[in-house]
């Protein structure tokens, strides 16, 4: 054993001297491979190189090659941002989907504004009519209806420049602006003959998405208009409000309701689902299922019917699926809009984001609704009068006038109480007295022709006559009372 063991060490000094050698001779190879090609890399340039690495998005090529094009050979200096920002447009706009968009720097901070508890401006709600910007109307307590701004009132110019032709988005940005700071404001309204100059300090404007009243025999409306950060909260002050004055059932109302912010619609339909029941499902593209359940630690004791209309749309539907299919609770109204995709804004660092459709939610139950809509329960339309056109009251409508705006305002006045005659969009003798008769009742000037207080005032009885003829609520309130104890 011991010769045996003495020969091992002999035996492997012999071949550590020839895995040196070898290891030396290998140094000497590996410095002139290495050698030869640098110098044919020198030799041939660049591309050789990079051919061993190829291109992770070749596909690219044309538009980095467009790209270049058009930065060193167009005829004038360009605009690189833009550049960037059109190519990154188009490519969003190519998925044919409404509700991906690009928004440059100022359009995703009012988007982000839009869905936050509060925004800086001065507090009016727009929107675009016919090429000119009308007020909707001032939000309440807010520097605009302090100011004087009315409902109907057309925007001419935000500090001294025309807002013709812009969308409501753009006029938006040019009249929001930091709290403290003033805006001067050019408007023509109903019965003026020259526009009304007006100065208005901004303010924080708080956005207020909940409503609540107390109906008759106990029952208790809240609407819901849209899905911000704090909608819940507001939702479950409003319950507490109404609770205390006896609220014995509870009409949901959902109407109008664009969506907004997802989290915010799931814990609202919790209040009304039994924990542990589904809210809704997320599916993304792969098939994975994310499933939302409530964890509400008591649904409300009370009956609850929710209204719903084709102006529900997104998270309103989110909330009406799932307390249908989960707690029972009956929809009232039309069929809703039907959009059953999820959307989530990738931000950069300049500030700007785009936003995309990164999935689709389902039902609890399983069901998508996109492009179809949640059928209620019970189908209540409203009178056909709540869905007339709006009629400007800058433009006159007189005798021997023939359009849809007259026959908007023949069929006005005939809800008013003054019949028109024929109702054909021709302004005729008998309508020319009606408008008389209309005009005497509402004590304005009798000119027999439809224009500025007259337009304003026509408008302002149908909006009276639908809020006291809400078919739609009215169905609710009956099916509640079957069920209050």
């Amino acid at each position: 054993m011991e010769e045996e063991n003495q020969k091992q060490p002999k035996e492997a000094g012999k071949f550590i001297k020839i895995k040196k050698f070898t290891f030396i001779m290998g140094i000497f190879l590996v410095i002139f491979l290495t050698a030869g090609i640098t110098t044919i890399a020198l030799t041939f340039g660049d591309e050789k190189v990079e051919s061993l690495a190829p291109d992770k998005h070749s596909e690219f090529e044309k538009l980095y090659s467009t790209y270049d094009t058009i930065k060193d050979n167009y005829y004038e200096e360009i605009d690189q941002d833009k550049l960037v920002d059109g190519a990154i447009n188009g490519m969003i706009k190519a998925l044919d989907d409404p509700y991906s968009a690009y928004m440059d720097k100022k359009e995703a901070s009012s988007f982000d504004e839009s869905i936050s508890s509060s925004f800086e401006g001065i507090g009016a709600e727009i929107q675009e009519q016919d090429g000119q910007i009308m007020v909707v109307s001032p939000i309440k307590g807010s520097p605009a209806e302090k100011a004087g701004v009315k409902p109907n009132d057309i925007i001419l110019s935000v500090d001294g420049k025309s807002v013709e032709g812009l969308s409501s988005s753009e006029a938006v940005l040019k009249i929001r602006g930091e709290k403290g700071t003033k805006v001067d404001l050019s408007i023509s309204r109903a019965g003026e003959s020259e526009p009304i100059e007006l100065t208005i300090k901004r303010d924080t404007i708080p956005i207020e998405t909940v409503y609540a009243e107390m109906l008759d025999d106990g029952v208790a409306k809240i609407q819901v208009t849209s899905f911000s950060e704090h909608t819940v909260q507001e939702l479950k002050t409003a319950l507490e409000e109404m609770s205390k004055k006896d609220m014995k059932g509870l009409v949901l109302d959902l109407r109008g309701n664009p969506g907004g912010l997802l989290d915010q619609a799931i814990e609202m339909a919790s209040l009304f689902i039994p924990n542990g029941e589904v809210v809704l499902q997320v599916e993304e593209r792969s098939g994975k299922k994310e499933v939302y359940k409530s964890e509400n630690d008591g649904e409300l004791k009370i009956p609850v019917v929710v209204l719903i209309d084709d102006g529900s749309a997104s998270a309103s539907e989110i909330v009406a699926a799932a307390v249908s299919e989960s707690a029972d609770i009956p929809l009232i109204g039309v069929k809703s809009f039907g959009k059953g995709t999820v959307q989530t804004a990738q931000p950069f660092e300049d500030g700007s984001n785009f936003k995309y459709t990164a999935a689709k939610w389902l039902t609890p139950e399983g069901n998508w609704i996109h492009k179809k809509g949640i059928k209620p329960d019970i189908n209540v339309k409203l009178p056909d009068y709540a869905s007339l056109p709006y009629i400007s009251p800058d433009k006159e409508l007189k005798a021997s006038d023939s359009s849809s705006e007259v026959k908007a305002a023949e069929e006005m006045l005939k809800v008013a109480g003054h019949n028109p005659g024929k109702i054909d969009g021709f302004f005729d003798e008998a309508t020319t007295n009606a408008v008389i008769a209309f005009q005497k009742e509402q004590k304005i000037k009798e000119t027999g022709t439809i224009k500025d207080d007259t337009t304003v005032k026509l408008m302002q009885v149908i909006r009276e006559k639908i809020l006291k003829n809400d078919t739609q609520v009215k169905k609710a309130v009956e099916v509640l009372k079957k069920e209050i104890k």
